[in-house]
Parts: structure tokens; sequence; C-alpha cells
């Protein structure tokens, strides 16, 4: 079972550190090339640069919750929400299809339906 892992290609988990500007300040983002790629695949599905999703998914952030404490840990999991909502058939696997032109309360509540509890609502931090 491990192999499959085991014997990945290793610049896989290798990190990358990449400079971006967030909400009007230039900082710095490590995360491992398996994410890289897979935001890259987000971005570009609704063309997009990987800095200008980072950009936006920074500020919605900021809107929803006030702060963003670990913005490195939240990317990883909207990468493995992305993969796992795409098994779920929620997301289509065709890369030319937008994102944006997903119904994503629908999706929400189907999701939190599959997982036995509410939907969670997008609301603006006060």
């Amino acid at each position: 079972m491990c192999k499959l892992f085991v014997s990945a290609d290793p610049q896989l988990w290798e990190t990358r550190l990449r400079s971006i500007r967030l909400n009007g300040f230039s900082t710095s983002v490590r995360l491992e090339n398996l994410y890289w790629r897979v935001l890259e695949e987000i971005a570009g599905r609704d063309g997009m640069s990987v800095a200008q999703l980072l950009g936006r998914l920074y500020e919605e952030l900021l809107e929803a919750r006030g702060e963003v404490e670990n913005f490195a840990s939240f990317l990883r999991v909207c990468c493995g929400r992305y993969l796992m909502l795409q098994l779920a058939g929620e997301v289509p696997r065709d890369p030319g299809q937008p994102i944006a032109g997903l119904d994503a309360d629908a999706i929400l509540t189907r999701e939190a339906r599959r997982l036995g509890g509410e939907p969670r609502r997008f609301m603006p931090a006060a």
C-alpha cells in the first residue's frame, strides 16, 4: 500500500517559496510543489494566475473571518477540498469549466448533508 506514496516523485513534497502581494503587502508563502500544482489548476479554471487566486482567497477569508492566522494551512485545505469535491462529483473534473460558475451554496448544502451537519454560510466578519 505505502509504495504508492513512498515511490512518488520526491519533487511533489519539496517546498517552494513564492512571493506574492496580499492585501497591499508583499509576503511569501511556502508550500509543497503538489499544492502549487493544484492551485495552478484551480486558478486556471477561472482564468487567473496563482497570485490572483491567492489574493482573492486572502481577501475573502479576511472578509469572512476578520483575520488570517495560517494562510499556508488554509491553502493546503483548499487544495484538499478541491480534490475531495471533485471525487464527490461536486466540482467537474473538466479543468475548462470555471469554478466561479458553480452554485457554491448548493454544493455546501449537499456536502453538509453527506457529512451529517448543517451548511456553513459565508458571513462577513463584524
